[in-house]
């Protein structure tokens, strides 16, 4: 593809100045909420890695609280590689197995497929970070990236919800450059992302392309806002085009509020959208 140099340029971070803008969020959102703790599922996987790795240096070591949550055929160098991380970092941790918890519900539907499965486990798995949060007194921080964002690879009230989401407008290339500049350890940088939700499971083989691809081509459709002839001119094959704008269309509901229905001079997120709802 002719323009894979240009747009890996594009992608390229100031890993330093995205490091201080994050760190900076997290510290403000965090403390405008009247909070001064952060929980993270954290995965084992490089986007929980590097979000995790900001919460500690924005909040202090022990005002972030690390949640491990494997299920029965979790990958087990997963939980390795986050307790590695851990005690790399420094701050507090705590394991839930949510095998029990997702098992009572699944068993219940012999015939469930994995994608069911996968939405349990993940929206398991955020019952148990706001329960915990809740008993911290602390905010629930999120760490689903841009590519995944667009391409609606997550799951609703799963692991997209959260309170702040720091990596939220980083594609998952720009996340591997951070990671690489926080020194997060290389094993978990290099692995194939993976939600961990089947054995064997991987992000790209379910996408049917590769992040590196698919970055490339959401810069030039998202930021840059180039039309289908240019994305053709520029080498990206017109199915991809077409199957990836799909995708992300097809998702849009999952990146935006509930639409509320208007019947007053002032609805919520249509009319009253102050950042702040309060001093009004």
């Amino acid at each position: 593809m002719e323009t894979s140099g240009k747009a890996a340029n594009n992608l390229k971070l100031n890993t330093d100045i995205v490091r201080r803008i994050l760190v900076d969020f997290i510290r403000d959102e965090i403390t405008n909420a009247g909070f001064r703790k952060g929980v993270i599922g954290v995965s084992g996987g490089v986007d929980s890695a590097v979000v995790v790795t900001l919460a500690a240096e924005a909040l202090g070591k022990k005002n972030v609280l690390a949640v491990l949550m494997p299920y029965k055929t979790s990958d087990p160098s997963s939980v390795t590689d986050a307790e590695a991380l851990i005690e790399q970092l420094g701050i507090r941790s705590e394991t839930v197995n949510v095998t029990p918890m997702v098992d009572a519900y699944i068993d219940k539907s012999p015939s469930m497929d994995n994608v069911r499965k996968g939405n349990v486990m993940a929206r398991q798995r955020m019952i148990v970070l706001y329960d915990i949060s809740a008993r911290e007194n602390a905010l629930v921080i999120g760490t689903s990236n841009k590519t995944e964002l667009l391409l609606g690879y997550g799951t609703l009230f799963g692991d997209v919800a959260c309170a702040i989401n720091p990596v939220g407008d980083l594609y998952k290339a720009q996340v591997w450059q951070l990671a690489d500049a926080l020194g997060v350890p290389r094993r978990i940088v290099k692995k194939k992302p993976s939600a961990d939700l089947w054995q064997g499971q991987t992000d790209e083989a379910e996408l049917g392309f590769t992040y590196k691809k698919v970055d490339q081509l959401l810069y030039y459709l998202i930021d840059e806002r180039r039309n289908d002839k240019e994305l053709g001119e520029m080498g990206f094959g017109k199915a991809f085009v077409e199957k990836v704008k799909r995708i992300v269309q097809r998702n849009q509901y999952k990146r935006r509020p509930p639409v509320i229905a208007k019947v007053s001079h002032r609805t919520l997120n249509i009319d009253f959208r102050y950042a702040r709802d309060w001093g009004i």
